[in-house]
């Protein structure tokens, strides 16, 4: 098993892949996409390459792997972005060729259904960047968040430990992406209420492992990417978040309870758990619903940790997932978790 090692960075006026290898959404939704293409090129100076299926719908895994590889292998590209998340790259895990993309490591920047992609890179002994795709983040309505594009760009081009930190304000509400007025001012926000501590009283740093805790549970039963010797995991600090599907706490809790009956959850001494988004078009929650529904998966990870793995510490509302602004995480990257501190560093 490899230890994960940072490739090398990009820099500004560097090539850099827009991929698609789950969902190939820019085709329905041209407007964020092209929004986050102007802004890698305008804020971050960097010039976005695309590929046959970034903007196809229903492109087979089989043509969505030959990007990935196209991607990787081009000695002229020096780092790889995704365009959004989906729900199938599970599909596209086994087409993918090892050897060639450890041979050709790069920056892989995205999250949500590219948690595939970033456990395989881990295994390959290269080391991802959880968060930040082309439509979301850098689509985003009016301008980007500061505290994203902070965060991004130092993963981007630094290296060194770099501190997260909280948001002051926050938002889990959508706007529709098919409407030209969506994108002519900043999304409303509200208050961000700070991190949750749950036994704050060491000191944790190891390299980060986790993701979408619903991809997770679809790689877990199809058995991908996950180590059998889970020894492997041990000292790691485990990266958890949920997505706009907003799993009920119920289902959170079993999938955490399959992880610790199988022995993987006590393996982190640590646990960032992002913030739950609670407002969906499916479910559009009012403040008391959201509140709820937050509280609710909070203690239904409390409840997993007391009884498979109690002496993890914990931080609950790290903006790292599925709302916004969003932190990037190193992914098999140094995270020292400091809980008497009440800090978190991590290591681009």
């Amino acid at each position: 098993m490899p230890i994960p090692v940072y490739p090398p960075k990009p820099s500004p006026g560097d090539r850099i892949a827009v991929i698609s290898p789950s969902s190939g959404l820019p085709e329905l939704f041209p407007l964020p996409y092209e929004l986050g293409l102007t802004r890698l090129r305008e804020n971050f100076g960097l010039e976005p390459v695309e590929y046959p299926t970034t903007r196809k719908m229903a492109s087979t895994p089989q043509d969505r792997a030959d990007d990935i590889h196209a991607a990787f292998a081009d000695p002229e590209i020096t780092a790889v972005i995704a365009s959004i998340g989906g729900d199938d790259q599970i599909t596209v895990l086994p087409l993918l060729d090892r050897e060639l993309i450890g041979a050709h490591p790069k920056p892989f920047i995205g999250y949500s259904d590219n948690t595939n992609l970033l456990a395989y890179l881990w295994n390959t002994g290269v080391v991802g960047f959880h968060g930040a795709s082309v439509m979301c983040e850098l689509g985003r309505p009016g301008a980007m968040d500061p505290l994203t594009e902070e965060s991004l760009r130092a993963a981007l081009f630094t290296s060194g430990e770099y501190e997260l930190r909280a948001a002051e304000r926050f938002r889990d509400v959508d706007r529709d992406w098919a409407d030209p007025a969506t994108f002519k001012s900043a999304p409303p926000t509200e208050p961000g209420g700070g991190w949750l501590w749950h036994r704050p009283d060491r000191v944790v740093e190891g390299r980060s492992w986790g993701g979408n805790l619903e991809i997770l549970s679809w790689m877990l039963m199809a058995d991908r990417e996950i180590q059998r010797d889970l020894s492997v995991y041990d000292g790691c600090v485990l990266v958890l978040e949920t997505s706009e599907e907003l799993p009920t706490g119920d289902e959170v809790f079993r999938i955490l309870r399959n992880m610790g009956e199988r022995g993987l959850l006590r393996r982190f001494p640590a646990l960032l758990m992002g913030r739950a988004k609670a407002w969906s078009f499916a479910k559009p929650h009012d403040a008391e619903a959201k509140a709820h529904y937050a509280r609710v998966q909070r203690e239904a990870v409390q409840r997993a940790l007391a009884t498979y793995a109690p002496e993890t510490l914990a931080v609950f509302d790290v903006d790292l997932g599925h709302t916004d602004p969003q932190l990037v995480i190193p992914y098999g990257g140094v995270v020292r978790v400091d809980g008497p501190a009440r800090r978190i560093t991590v290591r681009y």
